[in-house]
């Protein structure tokens, strides 16, 4: 095993790195090999740093030529990456240019120091980068040792996977390209058989698919209006912090407005928010200026949020695989989390297909401001039906016509419904 430079020490020491987690033990030396590899690990695995601690490892302060290259999905995971990148940085004694490209930034001063000179490492969203490389030539990619796609799935569903194609297009042939992402997606496939020569494959996903930490509850709507099902759980708890999580951000925007009116200390975070109102409520939600943030999948894996102690799915996500993204939120560092969901009548289904991947899940209802135990999804007591003797008897000696007649049948039924109807009468059920 390698030993890490010095300035990579004194980085993880601050950090507070004391042993490598199993994704990073299994990575960092395939990086270092210099082999092309596709990895996929949950969040909170520590894969982030499993592709810094080698990429500084391999980084030549000395040269100030574009080295290494990490596309990201979303400004907010870019700018975490960013700030990460930046932290090692901090500790060598030689300065080290990195810097990020995404949106809403001045792209003519951008374009114009970048014909000044080129950093050696750079973050950036796949438009921006795209925008950068092909339209732009101002990116020198062509130099560039190891190309790094993190949260490929997610680039897949958010539609810019394109863009990375385009820019890994630009690069040497020679290229060490890493891909890392929480899932598989058929669809990603053609990329990585395109651009990953003879890849090392390292799935840590699938060992571990749940955290044990996490309380997993199912409360059923029963056909009752969501956002009351909602205002009643919420009586039931004092979240240190909590996530409300919606499918869409029109959604979301209903659920914040409801609990802001029920006076909740509560913040919005969703795509459609203008870039600078979304910076502002992540670095609130950092500050602990809120208790709850109502938001949409945006926010369901890779921000890093500490102190998360309950996840709450106003709506089950689409894809089971994003429930376990949701819910792995909460629960780290050894902490307790509870994972609240409202679910109904349709999602039997779902809720097998979460069952049979492990998950203990939990059924409960609320009774007087608490969450209690409620019927186990499935368990239905079993109904005898009462039929009385006299009614058997009086249907076995209906008269059967002794020629068959059009429309015999339908007489037939008719008289044995009068007759049901007027035991049911004498029972009282009408």
């Amino acid at each position: 095993m390698f030993e890490y430079k010095k300035y990579v020490n004194s980085a993880l020491e601050k950090i507070g790195f004391k042993d490598l987690t199993e994704v990073q033990e299994k990575v960092i030396p395939v990086i270092m090999e210099g082999r092309d590899m596709m990895v996929t690990s949950e969040t909170g695995s520590g894969k982030t740093h499993a592709f810094l601690i080698p990429l500084f490892q391999k980084l030549s302060e000395d040269d100030k030529n574009l080295q290494f290259l990490i596309s990201s999905p979303t400004r907010e995971l870019a700018e975490q990456l960013f700030a990460f990148t930046k932290q090692i940085a901090g500790f060598c004694e030689k300065p080290i240019d990195i810097r990020l490209y995404s949106g809403g930034t001045d792209r003519l001063d951008e374009i114009a120091r970048l014909k000044k000179s080129q950093p050696q490492i750079v973050i950036g969203t796949p438009g921006k980068l795209k925008d950068l490389v092909v339209k732009e030539n101002a990116l020198d990619v062509h130099l560039v040792k190891t190309y790094i796609v993190d949260e490929a799935d997610m680039t897949l569903d958010e539609g810019f996977l394109e863009d990375v194609d385009y820019v890994a297009a630009k690069m040497s042939p020679q290229l060490q390209t890493l891909v890392f992402s929480a899932t598989l997606p058929e669809k990603i496939q053609p990329f990585l058989r395109k651009y990953l020569k003879n890849p090392v494959f390292i799935d840590i996903a699938s060992k571990n698919r749940t955290n044990q930490n996490i309380a997993h509850y199912f409360v059923k709507t029963k056909n009752h209006p969501r956002e009351e099902v909602l205002k009643s759980i919420l009586k039931t708890i004092n979240p240190y912090f909590a996530i409300v999580f919606c499918n869409k951000k029109e959604t979301a925007d209903l659920v914040f407005q409801l609990m802001e009116a029920e006076h909740y200390n509560v913040g919005l975070l969703h795509g459609g928010l203008e870039a600078r109102k979304r910076k502002q409520v992540i670095n609130n939600v950092r500050d602990l200026k809120y208790q709850y943030l109502v938001a949409t999948d945006l926010l369901s894996r890779g921000i890093d949020i500490p102190n998360i102690s309950h996840i709450i799915n106003y709506e089950l996500p689409t894809d089971w695989e994003f429930y376990v993204h949701r819910t792995g939120r909460t629960g780290r560092m050894d902490a307790d989390g509870i994972a609240i969901s409202l679910y109904d009548y349709d999602n039997d289904d779902y809720l097998n297909m979460l069952e049979d991947r492990g998950l203990k899940t939990e059924y409960k209802e609320v009774s007087n401001d608490q969450l209690v135990d409620g019927k186990i999804r499935g368990e239905r007591t079993k109904r005898v039906k009462f039929v009385p003797e006299a009614q058997k008897k009086a249907i076995r000696v209906l008269p059967k016509p002794k020629d068959v007649k059009p429309g015999y049948k339908k007489k037939y039924q008719e008289k044995v419904g009068e007759i049901k109807e007027k035991f049911a009468k004498k029972r009282g059920k009408y």
